[in-house]
């Protein structure tokens, strides 16, 4: 898991599984970023190969805080086998998703 600033955002790459031995790594980055005041986030999913119950926790956990400090939360999915995961759990119209990083950094918020 790594994160990178661009401009007033900060893209957070998560790769591999994200399942109960590994979704405290991600609870604590974005708690470190929320620290950080960095509270304009896009979680790219990307390399997600495994999510269980436990990442989608945390990834619902970390919209409530972000939405709580007047943030934003947006995810990149662009593997079918993750996208489908939030289609069963009825998760997908939760979170603002975007197919490329590049798309979650030009979405100003507004409605269209």
């Amino acid at each position: 898991m790594t994160s990178r600033d661009v401009g007033g955002r900060t893209v957070v790459e998560v790769d591999g599984e994200v399942d109960v031995s590994t979704a405290d790594a991600l609870r604590e980055c974005v708690i470190d970023l929320l620290d950080r005041e960095r509270t304009d986030l896009v979680v790219d999913l990307g390399g997600v190969t495994f999510m269980d119950s436990t990442g989608l926790g945390v990834l619902v956990g970390s919209l409530k805080k972000v939405r709580l400090l007047g943030g934003r939360l947006q995810l990149v999915i662009s593997t079918e086998r993750v996208e489908q995961l939030f289609r069963i759990t009825a998760l997908l119209p939760v979170f603002t998703v975007h197919g490329t990083v590049e798309e979650a950094l030009t979405d100003d918020g507004s409605v269209a």
